[in-house]
């Protein structure tokens, strides 16, 4: 392959403040006058574009059933099961949880004790029974003590320690209009308040009851279905409480975010006595990656990204490698006194073209590759107009940023096919690595915080909840790094080395 035609830099008469203005003018009249660095960007662009097509098109999920969404338009997780009557108005009701035991599948049809911290047995006041409808709840939990939640979203701590026949929990919910008031005991007499909550949209008459749920157990990189059963006791309801029996019932049951139960597993409760046994599965959370696999976040309609990052290195190095190759380099360099200026004159360059290339790509592709995945069924993770912008420019950001580290690595190497390969194995391959679903997280963590593949996380729109167990891992769209964060390290590393390719290139090319 022939190399391209650089139109050498002849050095103005003039010496002043313009100098560097004349210099980055030189740089980028370089750039622009050799069509297949053009070409590159161009390229580069249009295969984000293109992927995040082929990835709109590609999956085809009408037909499915809706993903729930909550109060606030996030989507959740809303299914458990369910033991209620009607309370109008006001009211409260108070009750003893004893045992909440847990089991999960070790093989087909083989249910086995196992632990369930976010296993969850408690009082719930809801709207209705419809999936993502307002509600509070009190609960003892697997291994979280006693919390008391609202909204998909909101967790507040109560008294530590689990639940057993030697000491029970006893908890207690408060309706007062849409005021509700969470408490816990472990005596009966002495009440600690866990929390109070303004829930919208209650009604004049919500369900209110007994609940359990059992989310999946996370382990070995992946998620089990789980079930649990709760005891419960000392049952007492205040206010305006409809008459007849407890009804029980399964909430969500052919919800996406239903993990369903285990083979040999089902919902049911039996009341002998003053005495509830209640056996449920799911959740009431915020929906996750692990809960909605099927669903579809930002990063994925950018997967082009990786392909543009190829080309854009490419670019980057070819930026100051061809002069090397074609001996021009000293009559570039004798432009300016300073050489480091001729450096930061190609940086800029190089970076302004990619930012704006990658800027243009993005915003078409997170609109199209959207639209065309709704259009299909795939539910996206909604995100707000700010978080979109943020990833686009972003995105951008991370591209132009690489290019600019290609160009000191270039420039370091003074050899295109071991600068680009160099370069190419500092940021491409952790994205590869941590694509790969059997990576321990570990090593995926550490990727992501010390790579210069770490500037992935500005791609990030998930948010991972304490008080949801899944796999939080660079795989799934979690980073460990806040996404400007993560771009500032790929922004160390190729601040680190331009400042080696600039003494370099004042030693070597005296």
């Amino acid at each position: 392959m022939n190399a391209p035609t650089v139109t050498p830099y002849r050095p103005a008469e003039r010496v002043g403040r313009y100098s560097f203005l004349q210099l980055l003018h030189a740089e980028w009249t370089k750039f622009r006058t050799v069509r297949g660095w053009v070409t590159g960007m161009v390229a580069a662009a249009l295969m984000v574009v293109l992927v995040a097509l082929l990835a709109g098109a590609g999956s085809d999920q009408k037909g499915s059933p809706p993903v729930p969404i909550g109060p606030g338009g996030e989507p959740v997780t809303d299914s458990f099961y369910f033991v209620h009557r009607p309370l109008a108005g006001n009211g409260s009701i108070t009750v003893s949880v004893s045992a909440l035991e847990s089991s999960i599948p070790k093989g087909p049809g083989d249910l086995r004790p196992g632990a369930v911290p976010w296993a969850k047995a408690g009082l719930v006041i809801k709207e209705s029974t419809r999936q993502g409808s307002p509600y509070a709840a009190i609960m003892v939990t697997g291994g979280h003590g006693v919390r008391m939640q609202d909204g998909y979203v909101n967790d507040t701590a109560g008294l530590p320690g689990p639940a057993s026949a030697e000491s029970p929990r006893r908890l207690r919910l408060d309706r007062s209009g849409d005021t509700i008031t969470g408490y816990a005991s472990t005596d009966g007499t002495t009440w600690s308040e866990v929390g109070t909550t303004q829930v919208s949209g209650l009604g004049s008459t919500a369900q209110a009851g007994l609940f359990v749920a059992s989310p999946p157990a996370v382990g070995g990189g992946g998620t089990a279905g789980s079930v649990s059963t709760a005891t419960f006791g000392d049952l007492r309801t205040q206010g305006g409480w409809a008459g007849g029996d407890w009804t029980g019932g399964q909430v969500g049951a052919g919800s996406p975010t239903f993990a369903g139960y285990p083979e040999n597993g089902s919902g049911s409760f039996t009341r002998s006595g003053g005495r509830f046994t209640v056996t449920g599965a799911g959740d009431i959370a915020p929906a996750v990656r692990d809960s909605l696999p099927t669903g579809g976040h930002l990063r994925d309609i950018l997967t082009g990204t990786f392909a543009a990052l190829i080309a854009v290195i490419v670019v980057g190095t070819l930026f100051i490698t061809t002069e090397y190759r074609n001996k021009m380099v000293h009559l570039t360099l004798a432009a300016s006194p300073r050489r480091s200026r001729v450096l930061a004159a190609k940086a800029i360059v190089v970076w302004a073209v990619t930012f704006v290339a990658g800027a243009v790509g993005t915003v078409f592709a997170t609109s199209l590759g959207e639209r065309l995945a709704r259009g299909n069924g795939v539910f996206i993770f909604p995100v707000s107009s700010s978080t979109e912008l943020r990833v686009a420019l972003g995105t951008a950001a991370l591209l132009a940023t690489a290019s600019v580290l290609a160009l000191s690595v270039g420039a370091i190497f003074r050899h295109s096919a071991g600068a680009v390969t160099t370069a190419g194995m500092a940021i491409v391959l952790p994205y590869v690595l941590t694509a790969i679903p059997f990576m321990p997280a570990s090593l995926a963590d550490w990727l992501t915080r010390v790579t210069p593949g770490a500037a992935f996380a500005v791609q990030q729109t998930l948010v991972e909840y304490d008080q949801v167990a899944s796999n939080y891992t660079p795989y799934y769209g979690y980073y460990p790094l806040p996404p400007w964060v993560g771009l500032a390290v790929l922004a160390g590393y190729t601040v680190a080395s331009l400042v080696v390719a600039a003494v370099l290139l004042d030693r070597r090319d005296a």
